[in-house]
């Protein structure tokens, strides 16, 4: 059984799976939210790769307080764990988009490649946030 973690963005969503131990997360791709088809794409990962519990980025603001973005999470979370029939964890993903940034930066990323990945990092740095307090 694995874990698998979202960041929930605008245009694009990130996702990231554990080991099958629940130790590390890896990122796995970016979908298109224009794309009708991206929850059937999100459960077909659920199936193929035995998920049993799904952790989706919480974007608390930066005090800690709860505004428009949490209310589409928190909607979105009760549509997944319909679709998927799994279990939803929300996870405070403050920074986790900065701390992607600064690691592609660091990395010498181009910007349009920064672009590309900055959702499926920010899925893995919320997921591996999650598995790190699993203990």
């Amino acid at each position: 059984m694995r874990i698998m973690g979202i960041d929930l963005g605008e245009k694009r969503v990130g996702i990231a799976l554990s080991d099958p131990l629940k130790i590390t997360a890896q990122g796995v791709c970016v979908l298109e939210r224009k794309d009708k088809s991206f929850l059937e794409k999100i459960n077909d990962i659920v199936k193929q790769e035995n998920v049993s519990e799904i952790v989706l980025g919480l974007p608390l603001n930066m005090d800690g307080s709860k505004g428009k973005k949490v209310d589409e999470a928190e909607a979105f979370a009760l549509v997944l764990k319909e679709k998927t029939g799994v279990n939803i964890k929300l996870w405070d993903e403050r920074l986790t988009t900065f701390a992607a940034e600064r690691i592609m930066i660091e990395a010498n990323t181009s910007r349009k490649k920064r672009k590309e990945k900055i959702d499926k990092i920010a899925a893995q740095l919320i997921l591996q946030g999650y598995l790190d307090s699993l203990g």
